[in-house]
Parts: C-alpha cells; sequence; structure tokens
C-alpha cells in the first residue's frame, strides 16, 4: 500500500471528515473510497433490475451445464491449487454489514417504487 501526503483546503478537509462519521469509517477509508468511486465504476454498486437478474441466472445455469460434472475429489483438488489472498486489511466485519445493509434497503426502496 502507498502512502502521499496532500494538502486540502480545511473547508474539504472538515466536509470529508464529516462523511466518513456520518459513514462510520475513518478519514482514510472514506478518501479511499471517495476517489476509488471517482476512479473506477467498477466499485460503484449499481441496481440491477429483476429481468436483468432473471437473464443473468439463465445464462449462469447455462454455463455450468457447459461444464459438466466435477467429482467432489476434482473440485477439492482445484481448491488447493488455488492462490491464497488477503483481505484488505481496513475491511472489517462492521464494514461488510454495513454495505449489505445499504444494498437490502436500496432493494426495499426499489421494490416499494
Amino acid at each position: 500500500m502507498s502512502r502521499f501526503t496532500l494538502r486540502l483546503p480545511e473547508t474539504l478537509h472538515n466536509e470529508l471528515e464529516t462523511r466518513a462519521r456520518q459513514e462510520g469509517v475513518s478519514l482514510n477509508q472514506y478518501i479511499v473510497y471517495a476517489l476509488t468511486k471517482q476512479v473506477s465504476p467498477v466499485y460503484t454498486v449499481q441496481m440491477v433490475s429483476k429481468e436483468n437478474i432473471r437473464e443473468q441466472q439463465e445464462q449462469f445455469q447455462e454455463f455450468q451445464k457447459s461444464l459438466g460434472e466435477t467429482s467432489k475429489a476434482e473440485a477439492q483438488a482445484w481448491l488447493l491449487e488455488r492462490e491464497a489472498s488477503r483481505p484488505e486489511e481496513d475491511l472489517t466485519a462492521e464494514i461488510i454489514y454495513r454495505v449489505k445493509a445499504k444494498i437490502v434497503a436500496a432493494e426495499t426502496y426499489e421494490q416499494l417504487s
């Protein structure tokens, strides 16, 4: 992970601190989130229509069928070969819970609309 020093106007710094506090995360976490969101739309949670979900499920089922059958031993061997990765240090169970809660709230809002 890299570090760099950034000079900010006091008003912007205060606004970022306020938003981080509202989200229940550190200022650093919030700035990384905001920059990531701005730079890469891949990190943005977007609502997907029920029709799109159904289409994706059908495509996935077709894909699964195309793979054929695999024995439990083969699957276990593949899992043992995979590269291990460590989760992000700042990604706590509380943050994951909050993100999931926001997704559920957004889905509920969409259903009510």
